[in-house]
C-alpha cells in the first residue's frame, strides 16, 4: 500500500520488555508486508528483541516514564529528542501496541507532536484527538493475535505464505563455547539437551531456586544434557541451579546467543518470561512453569508444542503481582520434578531414563 507521492513510512511502538516485543513480531511483519518501511520504537528492555525481529528497518529507543517496572523520571530532553526524531522521519502512520492494562495515550500525544498523520491503538480511555483509530480488543485473543488484530485495523495483513508465528532474523550467532562443548562437537548437536531457564524479570513468575535445582537434577538423572541459562545478574542463581549436574551458562549469552542455545535444545523449561517466547520464536517446545498472575490464554508460549504446569486457579490469579503474594509460592512450588520430567518426555517423545536411587544430599539452601 504505497503512495504515489512518497513511500509510506510506518512507526510500530512497543515500550515493554524483550518478551513483549517478540510477541509483537508477527504484527510487525504484517506492517512490513503492507507498507514501504517499518521502524520499531522500543524501550531499553526491549532493544535486543527488536534487533531480532524480521521486517524492521530501523530500531529507535525511548525509555518511557510511564512504562516498565522501574520507569525513569520524566526528562524533557529525552521527550524533545524523541519528538524531533519523529518529525525528521516524517511518519505517516504509527501503530501503538500495548498490553491490555496499558494506556497508549501518552505515546499517542508524543507521536502527534512528532507530526504522525495517523495513529492507531487499543484504548479503553477516551482519546480525544490523539487517535485516529480507537480499537477495542476482542475477547479471548492471545497477545500475538491481539497485535495482529490491531495491525489489521491499521490496514496491514500478513502475506499468505507467512504462518503468523513468532520468528527471529537469521542466521543466529554461534552458541557460546561451554554450550557447544555440552551439546556436542563439530556442530552436530546431541538431541538429548534441555534448557532450563530458572529466572524471570518478575520474581513472581519464576520457580523457587531450590525447586529449579531439583528439576535440573531430575532432568540430568533422566539422561538429558541440561543447560541452565540466565542473565549476568542471575549468575549466582544459575550456578546454584546447575550445581554439579548441569552446564551453567549464566551471563554467557546475549538474547541472540540465547536463541541459538534454545534452538539447539530438544525442549525448554522456563517460567512465563521472555525466554519462553524466544524459545517459541526458534521453534523449540516449551514446558511452561506458568504463574497465573497474568492469564495463560494470553501469555503462554505461542505456536509451538507446549505444556503449561502450575496451579492456574491459585489465589494470585490475575493480580499482575511482581512478587508472590502467597507464602511459599504455591502456584509453582506445587509443580514436582517428576511432573516436569514427564512433560519433557511427552513433548520430546523420549521416555526418561530410570532415575538414580534416592539418598543423595539435597538439603543445600538458597539465599539471594
Amino acid at each position: 500500500m504505497t503512495s504515489p507521492e512518497r513511500p509510506v513510512r510506518v512507526l510500530a511502538i512497543r515500550l515493554d520488555s524483550d518478551g513483549d516485543v517478540l510477541l509483537t513480531g508477527p504484527a510487525v511483519r504484517a506492517l512490513a508486508a503492507t507498507y514501504d518501511q517499518v521502524d520499531l520504537l522500543v524501550s531499553g528492555s526491549g532493544l535486543q528483541a527488536a534487533k531480532l525481529l524480521p521486517g524492521v528497518t530501523e530500531v529507535l529507543r525511548f525509555d518511557a516514564p510511564w512504562s516498565g517496572a522501574e520507569p525513569p523520571r520524566v526528562s524533557s530532553e529525552a521527550v524533545l529528542d524523541l519528538v524531533a526524531g519523529l518529525v525528521a522521519r516524517r511518519y505517516q502512520l504509527a501503530v501503538i501496541f500495548t498490553s491490555f492494562h496499558q494506556s497508549p495515550l501518552p505515546m499517542a500525544l508524543l507521536a502527534r507532536l512528532g507530526g504522525v498523520r495517523r495513529i492507531v491503538a487499543v484504548s479503553e480511555d477516551y482519546p480525544g484527538s490523539l487517535l485516529d483509530v480507537r480499537h477495542k480488543r476482542p475477547p479471548g485473543l492471545h497477545e500475538v493475535e491481539a497485535a495482529l488484530d490491531l495491525a489489521e485495523r491499521a490496514g496491514a495483513r500478513l502475506p499468505v505464505e507467512d504462518d503468523g508465528l513468532l520468528a527471529v532474523r537469521r542466521p543466529l550467532p554461534p552458541v557460546p563455547e561451554p554450550a557447544a562443548r555440552a551439546l556436542g562437537v563439530g556442530g552436530t548437536w546431541r538431541p538429548r539437551s534441555v534448557v532450563l531457564h530458572p529466572g524471570a524479570s518478575v520474581p513472581a513468575r519464576a520457580p523457587l531456586p531450590e525447586d529449579a535445582r531439583a528439576i535440573a537434577e531430575r532432568l540430568a538423572d533422566d539422561g538429558w544434557e541440561v543447560l541452565v541459562t540466565g542473565s549476568p545478574a542471575e549468575r549466582d542463581l544459575t550456578a546454584y541451579v546447575a550445581g554439579g549436574h548441569a552446564t551453567d551458562l549464566g551471563g554467557l549469552t546475549d538474547l541472540a546467543q540465547l536463541g541459538a542455545v534454545l534452538e539447539s535444545a530438544a525442549c525448554t523449561v522456563v517460567g512465563n518470561t521472555g525466554p519462553a517466547h524466544l524459545a517459541a520464536a526458534v521453534g523449540t517446545p516449551v514446558v511452561s512453569l506458568f504463574a497465573p498472575v497474568v492469564p495463560a490464554d494470553r501469555w503462554a508460549p505461542y505456536g509451538v508444542p507446549r505444556l503449561v504446569l502450575g496451579d492456574q486457579g491459585a489465589v494470585c490469579r490475575g493480580t499482575r503481582a511482581r512478587t508472590c503474594p502467597v507464602p511459599g509460592h504455591p502456584c509453582l512450588a506445587s509443580v514436582t520434578p517428576e511432573q516436569v520430567s514427564d512433560a519433557v518426555a511427552r513433548l520430546t517423545h523420549r521416555p526418561p531414563r530410570a532415575p538414580a536411587p534416592a539418598g543423595g544430599n539435597h538439603t543445600e539452601g538458597w539465599s539471594s
